[in-house]
């Protein structure tokens, strides 16, 4: 069951197309569809003739590949800037930094920033630490290379859509507990941060657009490997599993109320809350997940966006 009558009424014509859109019992297949429509709908995309792209390849972690960063920057704008280090969504098993062109160079256009993607490992032939432990090597080489990239070191936030949002949660911990980075401000987009799903959420009768349960369990697997289903998963991996919360940065976060990960959401903003982390949380009514990024042109799409585009630069202060 689906509950339509609940959807926005701009999503409303298009949820039939998103019902058990992806389907992961088999990746590489869902990984080409993928490739096919991105590629289509980027032979569509709006030029950007006042961003300069281009990528690098930084020191991996230990004992694995370099790690490919896409650079985005403000044509012609030479003093050190805000920077946004972007990690792409795709439930642990899908995406790339290509993907995420048209959203990485509308940031740097609205907000007035760098933007700084990261291509990492996926599951399942890369399970975790593997994704995590590369958006942590390209976030390290960024902050060691802020003069460089004329990039603030003081004003760097990490963003990041579903999985993105996941390992941005997971990389906010990760880099409060080394100490090595500053975080200024986090993005989290309908972040993927509870392996459990939390349990509660199984109580509901109907199933989700875009993303289901199955899709979300086949994706948790692939990520967790052997550590899936066991009560020590790492909070790195899971974040809602963590416990102290206190030192992490600035938080926006937001989700729609017909996204499967809503109640964890709540659950991890909650926590934020009581930890005493600046929060600012949204919740868009009849919102699956996804929605802004599948259905751009939606009067809440547009909203989201701006409200993300507020947010970041009052955090960045510009």
């Amino acid at each position: 069951m689906y509950h339509e009558e609940r959807l926005d009424s701009d999503l409303v014509g298009l949820a039939p197309v998103f019902v058990n859109f992806i389907d992961l019992v088999d990746i590489p297949a869902v990984r080409a569809q993928l490739a096919l429509m991105f590629g289509q709908m980027a032979s569509q995309a709006p030029q950007f003739a006042d961003v300069v792209t281009r990528d690098e390849h930084v020191p991996g972690p230990k004992q694995a590949p370099d790690v490919l960063v896409r650079i985005y920057r403000p044509k012609g704008v030479k003093r050190a800037l805000p920077v946004i280090y972007y990690i792409h969504g795709g439930g642990m098993v899908l995406g790339n930094v290509s993907e995420s062109d048209v959203a990485c160079k509308t940031l740097v256009r609205d907000v007035g920033c760098v933007v700084v993607s990261v291509e990492y490992r996926l599951a399942p032939e890369h399970p975790y630490p593997a994704p995590l432990d590369d958006c942590y090597a390209g976030l390290k080489w960024l902050a060691s290379n802020a003069a460089k990239l004329k990039v603030d070191p003081n004003r760097i936030a990490i963003m990041g859509p579903s999985a993105g949002g996941g390992l941005s949660a997971g990389l906010g911990l990760l880099a409060r507990d080394r100490k090595e980075i500053k975080i200024a401000y986090q993005v989290l987009i309908y972040p993927m941060i509870d392996d459990t799903n939390v349990k509660s959420a199984k109580a509901a009768k109907n199933d989700f657009y875009v993303w289901s349960r199955a899709s979300n369990h086949a994706g948790w697997k692939a990520y967790l490997g052997k550590k899936f289903g066991q009560a020590k998963v790492p909070i790195y991996a899971a974040p809602v599993r963590a416990k102290n919360l206190a030192g992490l940065p600035p938080t926006y976060l937001c989700t729609g109320d017909m996204d499967l990960f809503l109640l964890e959401d709540l659950a991890y903003a909650r926590k934020l809350a009581e930890a005493g982390v600046p929060l600012d949380l949204h919740v868009y009514p009849g919102a699956f997940h996804g929605f802004d990024s599948l259905a751009p042109t939606a009067e809440v799409s547009q909203r989201a966006r701006q409200d993300i585009v507020r947010a970041l630069r009052r955090a960045f202060k510009v």
